[in-house]
């Protein structure tokens, strides 16, 4: 049980580059987002233990433009929104992880359970010649993708569904039933950037939803086989998992949103 008069409690944005680390929970073994957080923020705290909960947790190699977290500080410390930014983004390095804003909030208001909407980019470079500058930040399909195809066949996902076949197995949802908002696929150039938003997502889906539109593209599935994939509920029905580096965590809604009084 939490000890009211004892914490003050910080909404932070934060945005990193998911090469190289766990992922955001902290692990027995290897760098995470998390601890890296925890442990900066016990450092700006003169070392007392600082507990952190997320909006979400990306999986190793997932990258964030906007993740959210927020953040148990001891009740006495004197800060403010420059402070616990600055702060923490220093105590980050060299670590490619940066606290972009800060802002206080309530006790009752939570990272996770106070979002609204959560929000995931996919690239996907798509030529023959493999990335220099994106290595590691995309997936690479060599073979020619048809873009419209794609977002013909993303529609059909869209509304509330039983999303099982888009779930990982190691899913720990209790309900396989998601709404999703927003599903879309657009060519920029050499790239593939897919969008998705939605209250929630299961563990994979935004991975699985992708893997599978790029059968779409290439051709080897009409869009009409992705909703016999998703009625089937069974994962073996849908696509493979696409690579974890082209994921990007892009936002996470709330109302009212605690940043945007800063």
């Amino acid at each position: 049980m939490t000890d009211e008069a004892a914490i003050q409690r910080w909404a932070v944005r934060i945005e990193y580059d998911g090469a190289g680390l766990v992922g955001w929970q902290r692990q027995s073994s290897g760098l995470s987002v998390q601890a890296l957080l925890e442990d900066a923020a016990s450092r700006l705290a003169g070392g007392a233990p600082v507990g952190s909960i997320t909006a979400g947790r990306t999986d190793a190699g997932v990258h964030a433009l906007a993740q959210v977290a927020h953040l148990d500080f001891p009740a006495g410390l004197k800060l403010t929104p420059h402070a616990v930014r600055e702060g923490l983004s220093f105590h980050l390095k060299p670590h490619a992880v940066v606290v972009t804003e800060a802002a206080p909030v309530a006790l009752e208001w939570n990272a996770r359970f106070s979002a609204t909407w959560r929000a995931y980019r996919y690239r996907i470079l798509n030529r023959r010649a493999r990335p220099a500058l994106a290595a590691g930040h995309v997936w690479h399909v060599k073979s020619p993708l048809d873009a419209e195809r794609m977002h013909e066949a993303a529609s059909l996902l869209l509304g509330r569904h039983d999303f099982t076949s888009f779930r990982a197995a190691a899913c720990q949802a209790k309900s396989p039933l998601r709404t999703l908002d927003h599903l879309a696929v657009r060519r920029e150039g050499d790239e593939i950037v897919i969008t998705a938003q939605a209250r929630s997502f299961l563990h994979h889906q935004v991975r699985n939803m992708v893997g599978t539109l790029k059968l779409v593209g290439s051709g080897q599935w009409t869009p009409e086989r992705v909703t016999q994939a998703l009625e089937a509920r069974d994962r073996s029905a849908a696509g493979p998992t696409a690579p974890a580096e082209g994921l990007y965590l892009s936002g996470v809604g709330y109302d009212p949103d605690p940043f945007s009084r800063q």
